[in-house]
């Protein structure tokens, strides 16, 4: 049942709930249900501009910002994350406000690779030598970003004690995954192989799904999105690429994909299921290529297994209570408890 503006001031002049009460439930409605912001015309365009902004400061900055030099990209990340920073605060204090000042404080936070760059040529203190242009910082695997990862996300730390506003962890969940890259050649050298990147990056890319699973639904706002996203992109890409010449190998693979399937309906997000469908998609594709490519029956029996699939998705919306009920008991009770759905 949906509730109207109207109908909460049909209620407050029939004294079922007082003035005060109707205010903070509108205030909470409009603020996105207490969560995520409202889906309204205003928020886009915060985002929109929001997202313009960054992207202008970042991935889409051309060979002439080069002329600037380290006391130019210095001077430039500063001020700009300080004047992004000053706006986001002063916009934060209004409550009817804090979509764009969140907003803005995200675009300071996205400041820090830039700002730690400058510091890292006027000093010239890399981690090996010179990684390149800054804006090569989001196009090549290097260990000379080390420290412009690792400084958004103690900024964006920093920003999320101060402003809890979720998008915030975007950046921080965006340079934790360039630190899954960048991190094998800080650990191997710049010699790294392509089977250490891909180790580390699976390696780092569980550790950020534990991370979002941590802070999952420990309050209203969605605090672990990014994190799940960007993990899963480094844990499903770095297993994605492992070779396997075994056909248990790429079953495994299958299985393990299968897992991410159930375990979206366990946590109740649809990142890990379109991610595991991906995976099964893949398998199935090497299935059809390698394996049963002179076999004409694999495309009827394929199909057959598609429509067994959908019955069953039929028989899961109707039972899906107790069907999920029946799951969650066969855990132990230690690990059901800390589940994300009982915080």
């Amino acid at each position: 049942m949906k509730f109207t503006n109207k109908d909460l001031d049909g209620a407050v002049r029939a004294g079922v709930i007082a003035r005060e009460t109707r205010d903070a439930l509108v205030a909470f409605f409009e603020d996105g249900r207490g969560g995520a912001p409202a889906f309204t015309m205003a928020n886009v365009l915060y985002y929109l501009g929001g997202l313009i902004v960054i992207g202008a400061m970042t991935i889409f900055v051309t060979d002439a910002w080069e002329r600037l030099g380290g006391l130019g990209h210095l001077l430039i990340g500063a001020g700009y994350g300080l004047a992004f920073l000053g706006m986001g605060n002063w916009l934060w204090r209004k409550r009817e406000q804090r979509v764009p000042g969140g907003i803005l404080v995200t675009a300071a936070v996205c400041m820090t690779p830039l700002t730690v760059y400058g510091i890292q040529e006027l000093s010239g203190w890399w981690v090996w030598d010179a990684p390149g242009m800054y804006e090569d910082f989001y196009r090549w695997i290097k260990g000379g970003w080390f420290f412009m990862e690792i400084g958004t996300v103690a900024v964006g730390g920093l920003a999320l004690r101060r402003f809890r506003f979720p998008f915030v962890t975007l950046p921080v969940a965006f340079s934790l995954w360039f630190l899954s890259m960048d991190l094998t050649a800080v650990l191997y050298g710049p010699d790294f192989t392509w089977d250490q990147r891909k180790v580390v990056s699976l390696c780092f890319g569980l550790a950020m799904l534990a991370a979002g699973y941590l802070v999952d639904r420990r309050t209203r706002q969605d605090f672990a999105f990014w994190l799940y996203l960007f993990g899963m992109i480094a844990f499903w890409c770095g297993l994605t690429s492992l070779d396997s010449d075994s056909e248990l190998g790429k079953f495994v693979y299958c299985c393990v994909n299968l897992l991410l399937m159930a375990v979206s309906v366990i946590l109740q997000r649809r990142v890990f299921i379109v991610f595991g469908a991906l995976g099964v998609s893949i398998y199935l594709g090497h299935l059809a290529a390698d394996v049963f490519d002179d076999t004409l029956s694999f495309s009827f029996a394929l199909s057959g297994l598609g429509l067994l699939v959908i019955l069953a998705g039929l028989q899961y919306h109707k039972h899906r209570e107790a069907i999920e009920e029946k799951a969650l008991c066969l855990l132990p009770a230690a690990i059901r408890r800390t589940l994300p759905r009982y915080r």
